[in-house]
This record gives C-alpha cells, structure tokens and sequence, in this order.
C-alpha cells in the first residue's frame, strides 16, 4: 500500500484519534525501523523495533472487515516480526475509549502497563486518555 491508501484506511477507520495524513505515513515508511504488514486493501499494521523494543504504531481495519479475523492475524505478524527483528518486549499505545481494540490486544497477550491523561484529541476537542499496553516477547 502506498501512503496515500494509508491516510486513506486510515481515515475510514479513525475519527479519534486522529487519523494520519499521508505525509505522516511516508515519513514512517522512510524509517528503516518502521515495518508495514498489510491484509490486502482491507487492513494494515505499521509497526517500528529498536534496541531490543517493537513498537505498534497504528493498526487499521476497514470498517466492513472488522471481525473477520483480520486485526488478529496482523497482531499475530506483527509479533513475529518484532521477534525477527530482535525484540524482547511490544508496546501500544490504545484509546481507553476504544473497548474492541483493548480486548484484541489483551487476547495477543498485551496487559495495560500506564495510562496517558489527555493524550489524545478528539474532532470536538476533548481528551481521551490513552492505556499503554505491553507484553513480552
């Protein structure tokens, strides 16, 4: 997928927090750390490791192919690769407002480890705080 799909899943799949742009996307791609894994045109996962760390940056899912296993198997691919590229521990980074993601990554074995007051904005201009997750690997 090019950054312009990207933005463009990106932007069916969040209203908070907000999505990317496609500019914030091929600035990651640019990154030798950064990994994308891709379900298609359906989903994608945009992951980074460094220093013995992964870190989930994003994951999305079109809104017509939320359940089918798609986030699953991408979580599933995005730990392996983490391994792969020498990683011990993942992170994340969830809305607290976000219940089906919080419950897809619990099931990948992801516990909360924090949580970040205010840490994201929504279109009205409020705050969500964000749960961080991790787990080892």
């Amino acid at each position: 997928m090019i950054p312009a799909a990207l933005a463009a899943l990106h932007r069916r799949s969040f209203r908070s927090p907000p999505p990317w742009s496609e500019a914030d996307f091929a600035g990651f791609l640019s990154d030798p750390l950064a990994f994308l894994l891709v379900e298609g045109d359906a989903g994608f996962l945009l992951g980074r490791a460094v220093a013995g760390e992964a870190e989930l940056l994003t994951l999305a899912v079109a809104p017509e192919s939320r359940r089918l296993g798609l986030g699953r198997r991408l979580v599933a691919r995005f730990l392996y690769q983490a391994r792969l590229r020498g990683a011990g521990r993942a992170f994340l980074e969830v809305s607290a407002e976000n219940p089906a993601a919080i419950a897809l990554y619990e099931s990948a074995g992801f516990a909360a480890a924090g949580r970040r007051r205010g840490y994201y904005a929504t279109p009205e201009g409020t705050r969500i705080d964000a749960v961080v997750m991790a787990r080892d690997l």
